[in-house]
Formats: structure tokens, sequence, C-alpha cells
């Protein structure tokens, strides 16, 4: 079903049942459990018998349809890079019970593109299943191109009938104000920390609260990081950042280059978050294991380095991908952070 944070906002989505809207827009942090709300919510939709609690019963045809993707009033649309990464964790399954896997060369988008929404023409012309509704989901929504965006608010300006729109955003700020404006907003927010940590000890995790930190409270995210292969590179990298020294960074660099570039740039995002806001407010969100360091650190730095730095850091997020050479791409990225307590920074 849903996590368990999502009861009250569960109750809260009913409310769209009285009158269902063209489009409801669910956004949040990511890492909340957005997208499996939003699952939830549409299998409810198209469930033949859903229980009392408006859940999906999880036994009817349209049900078994539903869990296979194969619903005819159903459609998921997504970037291909999560189709792939599926399929890649699918063939990883075959590999290991001796079927072969099939090789793809194409590259696959990571933005949805403007195909996908044409494609749902045809889809949204025909009619419903049992005269019932059809359901779109779309995430993440700031993954839509510029094409691809302007095709979607032509068809939410024209809705069809009998017809949901679940968009799902992690990035409210990054969507077009018109595709914001044509959709009932629903804000999904975070568990508190005690429910969160919890829900995390549940799973296995050790050291729950200090995952919890450094992912912003988002549990699925935190959960994610700890069962990854990063922990070791990101104390290297943290390590670096408490005591950042030149010659040290070149070293670090060179070990450091098999990690993903995107997970090391978004360490020291949150890092310099809260150099800033140790700076400013005396606290910190992210890393509060190391708030003694970061209260030094931050004594050395004028503020309007750290905001250029912040601004630095959001450009290299951005080209994260596409780096040539990782180890030169973190050896710039530790050098630029290590010359902030240059004495020329402090002047």
């Amino acid at each position: 079903m849903i996590y368990p944070w999502q009861q009250d906002d569960w109750q809260s989505l009913q409310q769209f049942r009285i009158r269902l809207p063209h489009a409801i827009l669910l956004h949040g942090q990511e890492g909340s459990g957005k997208v499996h709300f939003a699952e939830n919510f549409a299998r409810s939709l198209l469930c033949e018998r859903p229980t009392m609690e408006a859940f999906a019963c999880g036994e009817c045809e349209a049900c078994g349809w539903f869990n296979q993707y194969s619903h005819p009033d159903y459609r998921r649309v997504r970037p291909e890079i999560l189709d792939a990464e599926d399929a890649e964790s699918s063939a990883e399954s075959d590999e290991e019970s001796g079927t072969k896997k099939t090789a793809t060369t194409r590259n696959p988008s990571k933005e949805i593109r403007i195909e996908q929404i044409r494609g749902l023409a045809t889809f949204m012309n025909v009619s419903t299943h049992r005269a019932g509704l059809r359901v779109i989901l779309l995430y993440p929504a700031e993954a839509l191109n510029g094409a691809s965006a302007n095709a979607l608010l032509k068809t939410l300006e024209e809705p069809p009938p009998n017809s949901l729109f679940l968009l799902v955003s992690h990035r409210y700020d990054r969507l077009l104000p018109t595709i914001r404006s044509r959709c009932q907003s629903f804000a999904l927010g975070l568990p508190d920390s005690k429910a969160a940590t919890h829900w995390l000890e549940q799973q296995g995790l050790s050291d729950a609260d200090k995952w919890l930190a450094e992912q912003g409270g988002a549990p699925l995210t935190a959960l994610l990081a700890a069962q990854s292969d990063d922990e070791q590179g990101h104390e290297e990298l943290l390590t670096q950042f408490t005591r950042p020294d030149r010659a040290k960074a070149l070293v670090v660099a060179e070990r450091l280059q098999k990690v993903p570039l995107t997970s090391l740039v978004s360490c020291q995002q949150r890092w310099l978050y809260d150099l800033f806001l140790i700076k400013l407010t005396g606290k910190v969100r992210y890393y509060p294991r190391h708030a003694t360091s970061l209260l030094s650190l931050a004594k050395q730095i004028p503020l309007y380095r750290l905001q250029q730095a912040l601004r630095d850091a959001g450009e290299r997020r951005a080209i994260s991908d596409h780096s040539l050479s990782a180890r030169l791409f973190i050896e710039n990225m530790l050098l630029d952070y290590v010359r902030l307590f240059s004495p020329e920074a402090a002047t």
C-alpha cells in the first residue's frame, strides 16, 4: 500500500474523488515516496472493488492488469533512462538465473520526449474499457523538455473526457507556470524525523538518523544511499572538506573517479549549504556530526564567496553527467573548494 507517513495525505487526496479534476500535480521533496503514492491512487481509481479506505482491492481483474502495467486505461510516461534502469535490474536477475542479457547501443534519454506525449493521442481517443476512467501517470514532470512541455500543455488546455493526468514533481519550481496553473496542486510533505528514523530502522538500517539527516529528511533517498557502494567515497570526500588540502585533493580525486559524479557534487552542495547555514544561523541541516568543523571553516570564508561557491556547485551539477574525465572533474571541484580558504578569499 502506501508508506506509513502518507496516511493523512491519502485521506486528504480522497477529496478529489467527489469531482475528479482533469489533472493533479503531486509535488514535494524527492525521496518521500510520491511516485509510489501516485501509483496507488491510480490503481485505486481503476480498481473494480476498492476498499472502504479507498485502496485498490488487489484481487480484481483490473488490479491484475495494473500490476503488470497492462491495464488498457492506464499509461505511465517517464524518461527512457528509468525504463532502462528497470530493464538492467531485470537483466541482472536473468543473468543470475542463466538467461542471456540483450545488449543495446542507444543511450536512453533522461528527458520526457515530445514523441512520448504525442503517443498519448491514440490512447486518449480510444473508448475506455467498460466505459470507465483513463489515467496517465507522468513523472518526474520536470523531465519534460521545452517541446514536450508545450505539447502536454495543449492537452491540459483541452483535456479529453473521462481522463486524469497524475503529474509527479520533485522540483515544482522547474515546471512551466502554465502547466502548474492547469493542475490541481497537492503537496506531499516529508515524515517527521522520528517516524522516518523508525521506518529506516525497520528496514534494517543502522545509523538511520545519520543517513536521514544527510539526505535532507527523505527516507527513501536515505535508504538508497545507505544501500549504495558509495559510502566510503563520500566519507573520504567529507574528510577532504573538513581538512581542505591542495596536495591531498589530487590524491582523493584519483581514488574517487569511479564514484558517480552527480553523487559527489550533491554531497558538496549539501556541505556548502551547511557552511552557509551555520554562518548565518549557527545551525546545520545535513551534517550535524561535523558541526564543529563546519563552524570553524565557515568563519574563514566571506559570505559572498560561499554564495558564489553554491552557484558554481549548481552549474557543476548540471554538467556532471557529461564530463569526459572524472578525475579532472573531481580535481577541479576539490581545488576550487580549497581556494575558498586561501588568503585571497579572506580579503
